[in-house]
């Protein structure tokens, strides 16, 4: 498939939101922010093919990947009505296959990630087990020149203190503090408007897969490995 591009009008329309983050003037030019919409849907309607022949992705199209616009100002601080970015996510199909995609195009803001924003409670029960056991595989994959090169460290919130049930002085207490596991790669604006954008954005998600492997797997066996799907 030929690469399709994110046209500087979809980055220059960001730039004017964020000048004018009010309803007045959305409304009023509500049909360019169509348009602009209508180009990063074919954006991500070409990428979800190309993420296809290399995984099984559950999102039906690129148009239902897209997040809204619209900002939840209900519980906010920040009342500003409107998103200042595109961004858009997939979901890997059935319970076999764990771990999500997201891309976050924002003037000087742009980056790709994925991985596990809020695992459950039981999931992330289940991960610390296995890495207090033994988190071998886990750092092999973070050590790999592919993920160093991409990602350079796991990133994600950390609890301050060893979780509870665990000591201190764990030897992999670095592992265990963590209550999200994301994989980010950043991206500047020249490098979103380029054509190869789309490749490099396919390429960046292929190299989540080790560590999509290894939480696929532990996620869907118990500590002794037996099968739970």
């Amino acid at each position: 498939m030929k690469a399709v591009i994110i046209p500087p009008s979809a980055i220059e329309f960001l730039k004017l939101v964020k000048k004018n983050n009010n309803r007045d003037w959305f409304n009023a030019n509500k049909d360019r922010y169509l348009k602009e919409l209508e180009a990063v849907a074919a954006f991500a309607d070409a990428l979800l093919f190309e993420m296809n022949r290399h995984d099984t992705i559950e999102t039906a199209s690129g148009k239902k990947s897209l997040h809204r616009i619209y900002r939840d100002t209900r519980f906010s601080k920040e009342k500003t009505p409107y998103k200042t970015n595109w961004s858009g996510s997939f979901s890997r199909a059935t319970k076999k296959l764990r771990g999500g995609y997201y891309f976050h195009i924002e003037p000087g803001n742009s980056f790709v990630a994925g991985g596990f924003w809020g695992p459950e409670a039981g999931d992330l029960k289940r991960i610390r087990e296995e890495i207090a056991y033994d988190a071998t595989e886990f750092r092999k994959v973070f050590k790999s020149k592919s993920f160093n090169e991409t990602f350079g460290s796991l990133q994600g919130e950390q609890l301050k203190s060893a979780p509870q049930g665990y000591p201190n002085d764990h030897e992999n207490i670095d592992l265990l503090r963590f209550k999200q596991f994301l994989l980010v790669k950043k991206f500047s604006d020249k490098e979103v408007l380029s054509p190869q954008f789309m490749k490099q954005v396919n390429d960046t998600f292929k190299k989540m897969r080790p560590f999509f492997n290894l939480m696929s797997e532990v996620l869907t066996t118990d500590k002794n490995g037996i099968s739970l799907v």
